[in-house]
């Protein structure tokens, strides 16, 4: 697939000057240059944020009417519900919340409801379920700003609802007692990108002011609140950066004894953004996906180290099942695209029996893979639930809202939607939904690459290679670096584990360089030996036998014009 490139073009006079200013290497300025980072105050606040660099809570939308509840719920003894999702933010954010409360001296229980019988948010059968159990105040985190008709249903039998979020918001605000949600349009809070998780952590630092407590009463969950934030794929600028990096750090020495049991089992030797988005997320999103949610949220409660590893093992055997049960979906999908759906503008594929908490998964690597709009539909009698992901300048959910006739319902947003569908509507729903794609040109859509800058191999060496560190941790809006490498020589080409990878040494003068390409293996029987290329990939230190050099992971490439 061509895919177009696109290199920040940074003027060489203007460039120089920004590195003896700030004393930086070129690889380092030109990537701080292309994301705006140019005065030092900026430059400061993104490679080394500390504490003193949160916001004020206060300034969040009811936030002192929240706190105000939880303070008369102290002094009271009351008992409080804390209603989260089963999702890796959900699960942190209760962690957290619950943790805090019970150092306060609180009763504190929680909610999580079954993904595949609940589904998201609060249910009046849930809501039912806690009034019975006596139970008259309820924190959602991570939820609960779309629950009007739940909230005005926990009114009616005399109980208050305090809502903590970070969703978009609907036509109306339910009738809660107080929601704090940083999207509100009456709110003044400087960021409203926070995960639940992380407006989980405003809350708690609101209180600890409230009550004069030291600042490690709030900031010692930073190591949860940083795993949460990093696995909802908020974008990790201000003060998620702050969050995440600072978390980090914590994290590396956790005190939380089940969550330094998951990252034993995950594997992973270095504990930075990626083993988190790809170790740890993963596991304790698992178990909610298998319809067993309250595993990842008791391992974060564990109290010993033994009952911490089975449930930490539990995850990995959750996440395994995921992946068998996701691979079966996503052979039996392609096998459907390749004989009926591959030319189409837009894919949608059904299956009988396809498991509802995993097709979005599996939407999403389709639509990496086909570069098309997706949507897996899994049918179950004569209703079928699906899962949509969409491409960048394609909006998937206003398509819905265009070709909606055949839909029971649908939701979500421009990236991302679920539908629910009756089977006698769904070639009904494709045709409209396919003919709406042709006629919005999607497949004058082409995939963008975004590079940060072009390199000379001489101009770069190990150390300027490690001070990339600094940009950690990467992720949503502060993605890992991408540099084009022109004209180089291919000194030797091969293909690694059974064909799937590439392998290359490239060579620029009398600099040589070596490249690894996941997944390009076919590549190598597409160029020769002494084929001059264009390379585009990100820069690693890869260490063997002690020795460091410099490799390339190839993003793309292409022959030199």
């Amino acid at each position: 697939m061509n895919k177009k490139w696109e290199c920040c073009d940074i003027d060489e006079n203007v460039l120089q000057d920004f590195m003896k200013v700030h004393n930086l290497n070129e690889i380092l300025a030109s990537v701080l240059i292309n994301r705006n980072l140019t005065e030092e105050a900026d430059i400061n606040l993104f490679m080394n944020p500390t504490r003193k660099d949160f916001h004020d809570p206060f300034l969040m939308p009811d936030m002192k009417a929240t706190v105000n509840r939880v303070l008369e719920a102290i002094k009271n003894q009351e008992s409080i519900m804390i209603y989260g999702d089963y999702d890796a933010d959900g699960i942190t954010s209760i962690t957290v919340l619950k943790n805090f409360l019970e150092e306060r001296g609180l009763q504190v229980a929680s909610y999580i409801p079954n993904r595949l019988d609940e589904g998201y948010g609060l249910n009046k059968e849930a809501i039912k379920k806690i009034y019975d159990d006596g139970y008259k105040l309820i924190i959602t985190v991570d939820c609960g700003i779309s629950g009007i008709d739940e909230v005005d249903y926990a009114n009616s039998l005399g109980m208050e609802v305090l809502i903590t979020d970070h969703h978009e918001l609907g036509q109306s605000l339910p009738n809660a007692l107080a929601i704090v949600d940083a999207k509100r349009k009456d709110s003044k809070y400087p960021f409203n990108q926070l995960a639940g998780v992380g407006v989980v952590f405003k809350l708690i630092q609101a209180i600890s002011i409230s009550l004069n407590l030291e600042e490690k009463e709030y900031l010692k969950y930073l190591d949860i609140v940083c795993i949460g934030t990093i696995s909802d794929i908020v974008p990790l600028v201000d003060e998620n950066r702050v969050i995440a990096k600072l978390g980090l750090k914590l994290v590396n020495q956790t005190k939380n004894i089940g969550l330094k049991a998951l990252l034993e089992v995950t594997g992973f030797k270095e504990i930075d953004s990626g083993a988190i988005s790809f170790g740890v997320a993963p596991r304790i999103n698992a178990c909610g996906r298998m319809g067993d949610e309250q595993v990842a949220l008791d391992l974060f409660l564990s109290k010993d180290y033994e009952t911490a590893k089975k449930l930490a093992l539990k995850l990995n055997e959750y996440n395994s099942e995921r992946q068998a049960i996701e691979k079966q979906i996503f052979d039996e999908a392609t096998a459907k695209i390749e004989n009926e759906e591959k030319e189409n503008a837009c894919i949608i594929v059904g299956g009988e029996g396809w498991h509802h908490g995993i097709i979005g998964i599996v939407a999403s690597k389709v639509t990496d893979m086909y570069f098309k709009p997706s949507i897996l539909v899994c049918f179950e009698g004569n209703i079928g639930k699906g899962s949509g992901r969409s491409i960048p300048g394609f909006d998937l959910h206003e398509a819905l809202m265009k070709c909606s006739n055949e839909l029971d319902k649908f939701g979500g947003h421009a990236m991302a939607v679920g539908v629910t569908v009756e089977k006698e509507n769904f070639d009904k729903f494709k045709t409209e939904l396919e003919e709406y794609a042709k006629e919005c040109e999607i497949d004058k859509i082409v995939p963008i690459i975004n590079i940060d800058s072009k390199l000379s191999l001489k101009n770069i060496n190990i150390d300027s290679v490690k001070s990339l560190k600094m940009l950690e941790p990467y992720g949503e809006a502060n993605k890992m670096p991408l540099f084009l490498f022109k004209d180089l020589k291919i000194n030797s080409i091969r293909a690694l584990s059974d064909g799937k990878h590439l392998k290359l040494t490239l060579k620029e003068d009398n600099f040589m360089i070596n490249a690894i390409g996941f997944n390009m293996g076919e590549l190598s029987e597409k160029y020769l030996l002494d084929d001059k290329v264009d390379v585009v990939g990100s820069l690693e230190i890869n260490s063997f036998n002690g020795n460091d050099s410099i490799q390339i992971v190839l993003k793309d490439i292409r022959k030199s014009y």
